[in-house]
């Protein structure tokens, strides 16, 4: 039981998530299961990947003076790459752009850009400034397809002059244009991933910008920090922690407020208590804990208090995610039935069902979708090791992400669906990774220390 417990607290890690265009015969080869013939059609609706891709023209923004062209690069630069990652446009070459490029609406001609080479359906133009110690971006967004070109949006971002503001302003132009290409769903380039690092001596909970930038350490518990996760508002981050309950050190679960950069208060309980999960209102916990007898699943307000036990048998129930669209579900992993599976039930805990597979082997480290269609999990079969997969929750369809290429867990949804965190070993050691959610385009984002358990921000 404690081997089993020791493999569900610390993972480790991912690797070469498999291309889109093998995922499905994949799937079909390995786990020797028919295909349903819609197979594609509902994963590429459930990740949102299955939309056509606009052609997108990004061009070097024009910078009022010398001073500006340094940030110009760096906001050139991280656009260029938050639209290619965003899974939904198509960015054209650089080397198709017209001569002529604008720097502001009165300089567009439209048909420079939507005629060949260029082709393009959407360009993204404009020009920073900086003034003092401020810097300004005015951005641009036309559909040049219009014979007059219409805009699609116009706004000037504001930050300081410095490189990191650059970069701010940058994701966050990214993330307005892929909520107008994508019928108002936001992008993810200003979001962050919690995740837990040991490169300061002990295992503790980190930050970093989507795509690897910003990495701090944000807690100095000076013990062994496992399993953050954001809430809803992305106010706080619960993580598993180890503290003294009554004069003996047990895993415990601890609150960081992302508001006042400090720990806040939360219950102790005697026991082990581990891998929390919020409510989708925030209003509830959810976790593993042996405070009330076996290890089990429990719920208690977002505050801690109110405990009630949800599952009541004597094997080890741990993981739980909630359905972030209803909240009336929760899923877990248990070994009520040998090895470690994945179960459903109620939010009440009633109505505990095994959601069953087509093969044996350990099924662990659950992650429900944002729009609580899909869920992605690590598996380990009997003939391999730990990869990923997505399952449609109604119809238990499934796909595989990675295959075989070191130890590929702990999975975290993006909030646009689009994007999968998970851990890896695939380079030799435990590192943080993000892929799309059809196990193209990964991309590792850690590279010093050991580093696990990511979660991604709501937002």
């Amino acid at each position: 039981m404690a081997n089993m417990k020791a493999k569900m607290e610390s993972r480790t890690i991912i690797q070469n998530a498999m291309r889109a265009a093998i995922l499905f015969a994949a799937l079909v080869a390995v786990l020797g299961v028919a295909q349903p013939a819609a197979a594609q059609d509902w994963f590429k609706t459930g990740t949102g990947l299955g939309v056509a891709k606009a052609r997108l023209a990004v061009a070097d923004f024009g910078a009022a003076d010398a001073t500006a062209k340094p940030l110009e690069t760096t906001f050139h630069n991280v656009l260029w790459n938050d639209l290619e990652y965003s899974g939904i446009v198509e960015l054209v070459s650089p080397s198709f752009y017209p001569a002529s490029v604008p720097t502001q609406p009165g300089q567009l001609h439209p048909t420079d850009w939507s005629a060949a080479p260029a082709n393009a359906f959407m360009l993204a133009f404009g020009s920073l400034d900086i003034q003092g110690t401020s810097l300004a971006a005015n951005a641009n967004l036309f559909d040049v397809r219009s014979p007059t070109g219409a805009a699609v949006l116009q706004k000037i971002y504001r930050g300081a002059a410095t490189d990191g503001d650059a970069r701010k302003l940058a994701h966050q132009f990214a993330d307005d244009i892929i909520a107008r290409l994508s019928g108002g769903l936001p992008g993810i380039a200003s979001t962050q991933i919690a995740f837990v690092s040991n490169r300061g001596g002990n295992k503790e909970i980190w930050l970093m910008d989507y795509d690897g930038a910003n990495q701090h350490q944000l807690t100095h518990v000076g013990t062994i920090s496992l399993t953050p996760r954001w809430s809803p508002d992305d106010t706080r981050i619960a993580f598993t922690c180890f503290a003294p309950y009554q004069k003996t050190v047990s895993a415990q679960i601890c609150l960081y407020s992302t508001e006042s950069n400090r720990l806040i208060s939360f219950p102790r309980y005697k026991g082990t208590n581990s891998a929390p999960a919020w409510s989708p209102d925030g209003s509830k916990l959810s976790f593993m804990s042996s405070a009330m007898g076996d290890q089990g699943i429990v719920v208690t307000d977002g505050d801690g208090s109110h405990m009630r036990r949800l599952t009541l048998t004597k094997s080890v129930s741990t993981s739980p995610v909630w359905n972030p669209k209803t909240g009336n579900q929760i899923i877990f992993v248990s070994d009520r039935g040998g090895e470690p599976v994945l179960y459903q039930m109620n939010a009440d805990g009633s109505n505990i069902e095994r959601i069953a597979m087509p093969d044996m082997g350990y099924v662990v480290d659950p992650s429900w979708s944002p729009n609580g269609q899909l869920l992605a999990f690590a598996w380990r079969r009997p003939s391999g090791n730990f990869d990923l997969y997505i399952m449609d929750i109604v119809s238990r369809s499934l796909v595989e992400l990675t295959r075989d290429a070191g130890r590929n867990e702990r999975p975290s949804w993006a909030p646009d669906g689009r994007h999968l965190v998970f851990e890896s070993t695939r380079t030799g050691t435990r590192q943080i990774w993000t892929m799309l959610a059809d196990g193209s385009e990964p991309k590792q984002l850690t590279f010093s220390g050991l580093n696990e358990s990511p979660n991604w921000s709501p937002k």
